[in-house]
């Protein structure tokens, strides 16, 4: 296996920097560290999910600037009659009433008093916004592929993304292609410059897709996820990669964090991109406490992707005509 005469970028680094370029270069929106499993939740992270924008895009950029929940969309609220919560949702009437309040919070839901009950209804009907989504799994060092072909597999068996995408800093052999799945697209990414290595293979999310679960020596525990199973987390996907993004919420309060112009958490005592939650902190050697630095992570999204940082929300304009919303 060959491998470049130069030291790896962490993975953390080498994603932020990959998101960065996505961010100056495609019309996407990004998040990180998105779930994307459907029977097993929470057994594969994918570490970036592009959205690609469909024609209603602006109709939800109108709504909110945060995450819908999924539950909210399914739920049988719509924007006429208000509803109490317990009825529109499938769950315990505790647990929907939560929703609905989150719903409320966001602005995708409105509330109302019936008596003594709270009841809600849709600011608006909720638009098929995005067109594509694509799964970029970050590995920069092939030569340490951890569990890299499970994680592939998984997403080509699955079915979820409408195209899967492996991106590394690594000089990619004929070996390499060899051990990853056919449909998967490669590309290279080494300071800020993407090449194309394989084009990546469209994936059909609209046909039942197969989830590895639990592999043993001679099987493999799998579970079928149906087409409309699969539209439903589709739609969990992108909401959540809308309203996380993938710059860090949060910057360490260290005088050697000077964050990069595009929002990366660069540390100056050590000279490179580093992660907040796994590196800065007391038990770091060069901690010097100070003052968080003064980030606006929204404006700097707003302003280099099609994301909307402080949308106009959705208000109907008379009670009784949300009907023709």
């Amino acid at each position: 296996m060959i491998h470049d005469n130069r030291d790896s970028v962490s993975e953390y680094a080498f994603e932020l920097a990959l998101c960065t370029h996505l961010e100056r270069t495609r019309e996407w929106v990004l998040g990180r560290q998105i779930g994307a499993s459907v029977a097993d939740p929470g057994a594969r992270i994918v570490d970036v999910c592009a959205v690609v924008p469909g024609p209603a895009f602006d109709r939800r950029a109108a709504i909110t600037n945060e995450t819908i929940p999924p539950r909210a969309i399914e739920s049988g609220v719509g924007p006429g009659r208000a509803v109490d919560p317990s009825d529109a949702f499938d769950c315990a009437p505790g647990h929907a009433r939560r929703i609905a309040d989150r719903a409320v919070e966001v602005g995708f839901f409105e509330a109302e008093r019936r008596g003594s009950r709270r009841h809600v209804r849709a600011t608006t009907r909720y638009p098929d916004w995005f067109d594509r989504l694509i799964g970029i799994e970050n590995k920069p060092d092939l030569g340490r592929p951890g569990d890299l072909q499970r994680q592939l597999r998984c997403d080509t068996a699955l079915g979820l993304f409408d195209i899967s995408i492996l991106a590394t800093e690594s000089y990619v052999t004929g070996a390499h292609l060899n051990r990853i799945p056919e449909s998967v697209g490669v590309w290279r990414f080494v300071d800020g410059d993407l090449t194309v290595v394989r084009e990546p293979t469209p994936l059909d999310p609209s046909t039942p897709g197969i989830e590895p679960l639990a592999e043993h020596p001679l099987r493999t525990d799998v579970a079928v996820v149906s087409a409309a199973e699969k539209a439903r987390k589709r739609r969990a996907i992108a909401e959540r990669a809308y309203g996380k993004g993938w710059r860090p919420r949060d910057y360490p309060g260290c005088a050697s964090m000077c964050p990069t112009a595009d929002g990366r958490p660069h540390c100056a005592a050590f000279d490179r991109v580093v992660d907040p939650a796994s590196e800065c902190g007391k038990s770091c050697s060069r901690f010097d406490p100070a003052d968080p630095p003064a980030v606006d992570r929204a404006a700097l999204r707003d302003d280099r992707t099609p994301w909307v940082a402080d949308p106009e929300g959705v208000r109907r304009r008379q009670t009784g005509l949300d009907r023709f919303t």
